[in-house]
């Protein structure tokens, strides 16, 4: 019979998985640096300026970094969801101040292991290390896609791509931090929310 911890390792194989697939004893060593965590609504588990301590695992709940400019403004940087790690990641790999917040933005439930364990787990099992760089290969294509459609498309286009990437997104996210992730005026979110469908145009 499944607990409720095995189950949450299981989502996590599954997502390794589709990196590179461990061998048993390597998946064991690496199942068994993670921990249980959970964090209420709008938590903020990494300030501007702290050194990154976890990478985290989501299984439940919607997170969001984002960075706060001299003025003030925030400008959203990445959404995390179920099933996908989170955190920010420079700041764990470097081991250096993080230019950025990590915040919950929904009750949220996760496994998540400290840099030391993930670090010295790479150091053991070159295959360990190999997936994350898979993982973290795939989380940099994603970032450079991104800079192209802040840089070169239009407010619609951005929409669009957004819903074509992610259509499940509206209903995880609260529409204003959309909105900031693509760039944009709350009020033209909403336009475009009213007029854009996927599959037009």
């Amino acid at each position: 019979m499944q607990t409720p911890f095995s189950t949450d390792l299981a989502h996590l194989q599954t997502t390794t998985g589709q990196f590179f697939k461990l061998a048993a004893q390597e998946w064991d060593d690496f199942a068994a640096i993670w921990q249980p965590f959970e964090a209420g609504r709008k938590v903020i588990l990494t300030h501007e300026g702290d050194v990154e301590k976890y990478i985290y695992f989501v299984l439940e709940g919607v997170q969001r970094a984002y960075a706060v400019g001299e003025d003030g403004r925030e400008a959203t940087l990445v959404f995390t969801y179920p099933y996908s790690f989170s955190g920010v990641a420079d700041s764990l790999l470097l081991q250096q101040p993080s230019r950025y917040y990590f915040e919950t933005l929904t009750p949220s439930r996760f496994l998540r292991s400290t840099f030391r364990q993930l670090d010295e787990l790479m150091l053991q099992h070159h295959s360990i290390e190999r997936m994350i760089r898979l993982a973290l290969s795939h989380t940099l294509a994603g970032v450079l896609t991104r800079q192209i459609e802040l840089q070169s498309f239009s407010a619609e286009q951005r929409f669009r791509a957004l819903l074509t990437r992610s259509p499940h997104i509206l209903h995880l996210v609260p529409h204003k931090y959309l909105a900031n992730y693509l760039g944009m005026d709350p009020t033209n979110f909403s336009k475009l929310l009213g007029t854009v469908r996927i599959g037009e145009g």
